[in-house]
């Protein structure tokens, strides 16, 4: 006599873009529910070496953080961005000096894109989901989708700090990027990004800066790598669970004459502002 039981037929796949869609969604209503939040953002940059190993000290700067949302502009839909107020640096609060001095180059900058924007559909053009799987992300029943730019061309060009920090620079102009983001398998909501240039990459160095500087004719971009990752966070009177930044953790390994740094930023001590004008913590 022989024992034996009938085998499920295997799941289809989701549809890629059907995911994507319900995923764009959830991060635009995360935009609207993230403009009644603030929260406090630690972010420590450490200079290291060629070997990653750490190059003199590291600075600390804690910041009050917000999203807030830009009017849309005609056919333009409206653009989340982040907002800091920087509060403390290295343990002592923030002098004039900092706002030039080359100490504060790495300092956050204080407005800065929403880093979930990107799934936006207004941003759907601009990236190409290649592939869908099942996975897991702390626990939790994740689908993970692959990414990359549409534009698979890097052309940047090295500028100063926009800020007007000395010896400090950036760079601008198309860089081509790829990563993976995982997603709740239910509720679609993003538990993680992982983003990373496809390098090394090569940034101009305009004439006027190698002369002033005293800087090669380029440098290059070995690593750009950046994880991101968002927890559950409770709120109370009325209740309330949302998905928030926890983490996010990035390397950049510079060649050229720039310095390379490790940051971390980790987010804490969130507060929700009700239409009543209360504000409630998380427990």
């Amino acid at each position: 006599m022989c024992a034996g039981w009938i085998s499920a037929p295997p799941q289809a796949p989701p549809d890629i873009e059907a995911v994507m869609t319900r995923v764009g969604a959830r991060v635009a209503e995360y935009h609207r529910r993230a403009q009644r939040v603030m929260c406090v953002e630690q972010s420590t940059v450490q200079p290291i070496q060629s070997n990653w190993a750490p190059d003199g000290f590291s600075r600390t700067v804690e910041s009050e953080l917000r999203v807030e949302s830009e009017a849309a502009d005609g056919d333009t839909p409206p653009t989340a961005r982040v907002i800091r107020e920087i509060r403390r640096i290295n343990g002592r609060a923030p002098r004039e000096r900092d706002k030039k001095d080359r100490s504060g180059c790495t300092d956050p900058n204080p407005l800065s894109p929403e880093p979930l924007a990107f799934l936006l559909p207004g941003h759907r053009d601009e990236y190409r989901f290649t592939s869908l799987r099942n996975g897991r992300e702390k626990d939790r029943a994740a689908l993970v989708v692959d990414f990359m730019s549409t534009n698979r061309t890097s052309r940047p060009e090295l500028v100063e700090d926009e800020r007007g920090h000395d010896d400090c620079f950036d760079w601008s102009g198309p860089l081509a990027t790829r990563g993976r983001v995982w997603v709740d398998a239910f509720t679609h909501e993003v538990l993680r990004v992982d983003r990373r240039i496809d390098g090394p990459v090569d940034v101009r160095v305009p004439w006027r800066l190698q002369r002033r500087y005293n800087l090669a004719p380029w440098v290059v971009i070995e690593r750009d790598d950046q994880t991101m990752r968002y927890e559950a966070v409770a709120f109370r009177d009325p209740d309330e669970v949302m998905l928030l930044p926890e983490s996010s953790e990035s390397l950049t390994v510079l060649r050229g004459g720039l310095q390379s740094t490790r940051r971390t930023e980790t987010f804490s001590s969130y507060r929700r502002f009700l239409t009543e004008g209360r504000v409630v913590k998380d427990p």
